[in-house]
């Protein structure tokens, strides 16, 4: 007999067939009908029980949580609310749930609630959904780079340099935490440390990649990134993941027409193999918006969200159009904006991206050359010495999705950006080098994979969208 998932049973194809089939209990009522779910997919598969052919001991024992094996024969159900069921013939209780301490009961638990109890949530409905969509981007991820040429490159965990020059980074050490060895300034000596300097965890897989890109054409990591950043909001982790890819001899435009492709490819895939999951998830939010104010509401429902990137092209404006645009709207006059918009060299906020995305060009935005003094030192800078070929790409409902730039190739210039904000070259000697031996012009970005996620699922917290979050305080499981 062979075993199928509770995802085969309910296409049908078995019907009338032998079935074997373990999953966790959801409900067992009137002592007769058992909702069975193995996480397969989202709908649980009725088991019906002729509760006096067994045991009135095993019986009690089918609690919601429990984990359960059941053989019997696939039929097509005469009941409402499920095309097949299981007539039990064998039934075995693998593992008891206690239903007096169990925490998932069948009724509606809030999302803090759930996120105390991160090891049992996806034994809902919303967040088994959640984390099948994270598993199938994942997969379209890696698929879409291997289907381009892309080499995929494992980068360090531990560094010792600081990619984004923002110093919000954890220290990785050995040394004894009550009496660490002190040098002659009474500083901690570093040098006694393990790796022999200061080490931390990444913030960013990228300076290394471009390195494999300068040899091997193009690249991408995909992998874990920390940042040490002491904010408790709804989008900030401590512990997150990140896709870079970078590609030698790619210059703005290249960079901005492989970031839509790719964007575009991974939302097309779940729509095509999640269906079901984006369905629910996508009521719900329908359903959350109905308790809103009319005003709240979200303008699209999600799957029309994802529509809307994939069907539509991506509208490339600069920066300072976008500046322009901005200050001139009526929010920005009536002053409706939280961040008023006034000189040129303004960091843009969400509600800028999300206005020049859902009010102004009514489709996703690529914003480029933005003023260099807002952006990080390895990015282009342009011949007007203001601006940097940097482009962020802005979604609905979330604004900056993407981040990436056409990467600063000359030597000198590189090492005068690297000054103005106090990197010592002797740091990044390893990377000043790419620009000693065969520099050539080469681009890349950065799409954090929660955020992806998070658009993806319509969930409005970053920490319902990665299975253990690490938030400051807060590092259980």
């Amino acid at each position: 007999m062979q075993k199928r998932t509770i995802s085969d049973l309910l296409s049908k194809d078995f019907v009338s067939s032998e079935v074997d089939i373990k999953g966790w209990v959801r409900t067992f009522r009137a002592n007769r009908f058992i909702a069975l779910n193995d996480g397969s997919t989202l709908n649980n598969i009725q088991c019906v029980v002729d509760f006096e052919n067994f045991d009135e001991t095993l019986l009690k024992r089918i609690t919601t949580g429990a984990a359960i094996h059941i053989k019997g024969e696939l039929v097509e159900s005469q009941g409402k609310g499920q095309s097949v069921e299981i007539q039990v013939k064998e039934l075995k209780v693998l593992g008891d749930s206690d239903p007096e301490t169990y925490p998932i009961q069948p009724k509606k638990h809030s999302f803090e609630f759930l996120r105390e109890n991160a090891h049992l949530r996806t034994r809902t409905n919303t967040f088994s959904a959640v984390m099948r969509l994270r598993s199938s981007l994942s997969y379209a991820i890696h698929k879409y780079f291997n289907e381009n040429g892309f080499y995929y490159v494992h980068t360090p965990i531990i560094t010792g340099s600081d990619a984004e020059g923002a110093g919000e980074m954890f220290r990785v050490t050995n040394l004894d935490a009550q009496k660490p060895p002190l040098n002659e300034a009474g500083h901690v000596d570093y040098s006694k440390d393990f790796f022999g300097k200061e080490t931390n965890l990444t913030v960013s897989g990228q300076l290394e990649a471009e390195t494999y890109a300068m040899s091997l054409g193009k690249v991408y990591t995909f992998g874990p990134t920390f940042r040490a950043e002491n904010s408790n909001t709804s989008r900030h982790l401590a512990e997150f993941w990140m896709i870079e890819p970078e590609v030698a001899f790619m210059d703005l435009a290249g960079n901005m027409d492989l970031a839509e492709d790719f964007m575009k490819f991974v939302l097309k895939y779940i729509l095509k193999n999640n269906r079901e999951d984006l369905e629910f998830l996508d009521k719900r939010l329908q359903d959350e918006d109905k308790a809103k104010p009319q005003a709240e509401r979200n303008e699209m429902t999600l799957i029309e969200k994802l529509n809307f990137v994939t069907d539509n092209n991506f509208k490339r404006v600069s920066y300072t159009e976008a500046i322009d645009i901005l200050r001139d709207s009526t929010p920005n006059k009536k002053k409706k904006f939280k961040y008023p918009i006034k000189d040129w060299g303004t960091d843009l906020q969400s509600e800028h991206e999300r206005f020049l995305v859902e009010k102004h060009f009514k489709c996703p935005v690529i914003l480029f050359d933005y003023p260099a003094n807002i952006k990080a030192f390895y990015m282009r800078l342009n011949d007007d010495g203001k601006t940097v070929r940097a482009m962020d790409i802005l979604f609905p409902g979330i604004g900056e999705i993407v981040g990436g730039a056409q990467r600063e190739e000359r030597l000198e210039v590189l090492k005068q950006r690297m000054a103005a904000i106090n990197i010592p070259e002797e740091d990044l000697w390893w990377y000043l080098d790419l620009r000693k031996f065969g520099t050539a012009i080469h681009a890349g970005f950065g799409l954090g994979f929660e955020r992806l996620v998070m658009f993806a699922t319509g969930m409005s917290n970053i920490r319902d969208v990665i299975p253990f979050p690490r938030t400051p305080q807060n590092a259980e499981f």
